[in-house]
């Protein structure tokens, strides 16, 4: 057998969004005893455990909400992908007793289809149905903001969604959480509705954008749509706040917790770091947050070395 020296190149394949192979090659030696360093005393890392995640963000929200309730001031929520968690939000509201008629929420994306309209509010799968049977029907009917407070994207109200976060003074707090493609809300690094250097990119608002690949496939992995890598489940564009919302917000926590199905096994580890300690680049949307005043909560789990692991396959 002829001997080599056991190295072989390639560059990635063109579809990636974020080639950067020096980049990506530094962040995946990111040991989970190192991840939480970050050079902006802002952007504070925390890694908690698996289990802790969801009962914090839960317990945040509802905090942040009472607080402001109790006060009599008015609060602007821009939230990420609806999931049944928030009738546990509903229900530590009810429960508290807290009057939330003066809580503005605003959710962060919603699917649209080839043509760019957006899903009604009637479509099970929608992120605004979602959210309104999760959340706001499971207040109790004195404890609810008026309906007309809980604003889900629209074909009527897009070119107005950026307007109406900014004359309340934009949001209290915005959450969010990383896609495969690093994208933010649908903010996808290889949509051409969002192409533009990054101050141009900082300034855009609300838009119905073209979907990675990627983001399809990890969709396609929720449970509403089978969690069978059903392609054709997913809608191919979406409607989506921009960089701006995001950028104008008073305060940020973002969310890294993605395993596939409670395994150990995430698409979700490397992106994290390209997020957390790559460069601030459109091509990684979340990395913005890099730049900003933000909470990052890191599961045991995402913060894992990455390493080989050759008793697994598939």
């Amino acid at each position: 057998m002829k001997k080599n020296s056991g190295k072989f190149t390639f560059a990635p394949a063109d579809f990636i969004p974020f080639r950067d192979t020096k980049a990506i090659a530094r962040v995946r030696k990111i040991k989970r005893e190192d991840i939480t360093k970050h050079r902006n005393p802002d952007f504070r890392i925390t890694v908690l455990p698996d289990t802790a995640i969801e009962f914090i963000w839960i317990t945040d929200m509802f905090f942040r909400i009472k607080a402001a309730m109790e006060a009599g001031e008015t609060f602007v929520m821009i939230m990420p992908n609806p999931w049944p968690g928030y009738s546990k939000l509903a229900a530590m509201l009810n429960r508290a007793r807290i009057n939330c008629r003066k809580l503005h929420t605003f959710n962060m994306d919603e699917y649209a289809d080839e043509q760019g309209r957006i899903a009604p509010e009637s479509w099970e799968f929608g992120f605004g149905h979602a959210f309104k049977k999760y959340f706001w029907a499971q207040l109790e009917p004195k404890l609810r903001p008026a309906e007309k407070q809980v604003r889900i994207f629209t074909d009527r109200n897009l070119k107005d969604y950026g307007k109406m976060l900014a004359d309340l003074g934009g949001a209290d707090i915005c959450y969010s959480g990383p896609g495969w493609t690093g994208h933010l809300a649908f903010i996808e690094p290889d949509a051409p509705e969002f192409a533009g250097s990054l101050e141009q990119w900082k300034q855009m608002g609300p838009r119905v954008c073209t979907l990675s690949p990627f983001t399809i496939a990890q969709n396609s992995l929720h449970g509403c749509f089978g969690m069978s890598g059903d392609l054709c489940a997913v809608p191919p564009k979406a409607a989506t706040i921009g960089p701006a919302e995001v950028i104008a917000a008073k305060h940020r926590i973002d969310l890294h917790t993605i395993t596939v199905d409670g395994s150990f096994a995430s698409w979700q580890r490397l992106t994290t770091r390209l997020v957390l300690h790559g460069p601030v680049t459109p091509r990684v949307p979340e990395s913005i947050l890099q730049t900003l005043r933000t909470d990052v909560w890191v599961s045991e789990s995402i913060a894992a070395n990455i390493e080989t692991r050759w008793d697994k396959g598939y």
